[in-house]
């Protein structure tokens, strides 16, 4: 019983480590995504049908091609590592730029409009208190026709200015709403990379972790991970 379940265990990490070192391989060689999955494919049952024929024929096998299904089957399993290595280093990488470039930059944008925006409902105003000194003055200069002719545009135009102004209001609060939310993703993409950070500072006895402490965590962690993948699903 214990060896249908080695052998169904031993299958399923193989498998396993075959889906993500071909979805490596595809990210390494981008350009032609489906015959590197049709390889890819091929070399994985390639490589664990020459590693139980070499178990079932190691003695009676010729050296020379012992040798070299043995050296084959090395390097591929080399192959399916750098694989997985480069899998996990793509999940990483769009992990960080999430984090350092894509929500961070979206952050600065509406940062950006919200200033603009409180710069113009300054202006605004500025000038809605220059038409409101204006209109006092014209108060005080009396009731005449052309006085209140003037006034009455003044006051039209303020309006405008105020209207004006309640618009850019609004955007603030819709640009401020994004920012909650964009702020918010920001803060799940640093909550995700926590756990490494608590890694890093495990392993290199440093509370202060910076970006440079963190990638050689990341790194250690994935060979770790690539170390024991591929090779125990063949041994």
């Amino acid at each position: 019983m214990i060896n249908y379940l080695a052998l169904l265990i031993a299958l399923v990490v193989s498998g396993v480590s075959a889906y993500y070192s071909i979805l490596g391989l595809t990210a390494i060689f981008a350009a032609a995504y489906y015959p590197v999955v049709i390889m890819g494919v091929a070399l994985e049952l390639g490589k664990l049908v020459t590693t139980s024929w070499l178990y079932r024929n190691w003695r009676t096998c010729p050296f020379i091609l012992k040798s070299y299904l043995t050296s084959a089957v090395f390097i591929l399993m080399l192959i399916s590592s750098m694989g997985v290595f480069g899998f996990l280093s793509k999940a990483h990488i769009e992990q960080n730029l999430s984090l350092t470039t894509g929500q961070a930059d979206s952050l600065a944008i509406i940062d950006q409009k919200i200033s603009s925006e409180k710069d113009r409902i300054k202006d605004l105003d500025v000038q809605i208190a220059q038409i409101d000194a204006a209109l006092s003055k014209m108060t005080e200069r009396g009731q005449a026709a052309s006085s209140l002719q003037a006034a009455d545009r003044q006051r039209k135009t303020r309006e405008t200015f105020v209207t004006r102004k309640d618009q850019h209001a609004k955007n603030i609060s819709q640009y401020s709403e994004e920012r909650i939310k964009i702020q918010s993703n920001l803060k799940r993409i640093e909550a995700e990379v926590g756990p490494i950070k608590y890694i890093a500072a495990l392993i290199y006895n440093d509370e202060k972790v910076d970006d440079t402490i963190l990638e050689k965590a990341v790194r250690i962690v994935i060979l770790m991970i690539v170390f024991v993948f591929d090779p125990l699903a063949v041994l």
